[in-house]
């Protein structure tokens, strides 16, 4: 179970940063052996903990910039509001697929894949 600071919250999840830092110090601590196995475990499990919320973070980002990264053919950005609400996985495929299924039924010449089109960002 979580700890709660002294205003009986949740202490705030540390940063994408911060936690990769934690994890790399962790991994090395593991590497290096010299630490006994209990603790050993106990820092593999806080370890596994950074690496879902590091992978979770990841996803967020990911999304936002799916969203972010189409443009129109006159170089417009068209954006969608970003809804941050928990899907589930099967609702995130059916999101994703909508998503790509508008992309390729953009006008893409035969011979050149999207990214080489005009009024891509990247």
């Amino acid at each position: 179970m979580a700890e709660k600071n002294e205003a009986g919250s949740l202490p705030e999840p540390p940063s994408f940063e911060d936690a990769l830092s934690q994890l790399d110090a962790i991994v090395r601590e593991l590497e290096e052996g010299e630490i006994p196995l209990a603790q050993g475990l106990a820092r593999y499990e806080a370890g596994i903990k950074l690496l879902k919320q590091c992978y979770q973070l990841l996803e967020h980002a990911q999304r936002r910039i799916e969203l972010l990264n189409r443009v129109d053919d006159e170089g417009r950005v068209i954006g969608e509001p970003f809804d941050d609400q928990a899907l589930s996985l099967e609702q995130k495929t059916q999101s994703r697929g909508r998503r790509r299924s508008r992309t390729a039924d953009s006008e893409v010449p035969p011979g050149q894949n999207e990214i080489d089109s005009p009024g891509r960002l990247f």
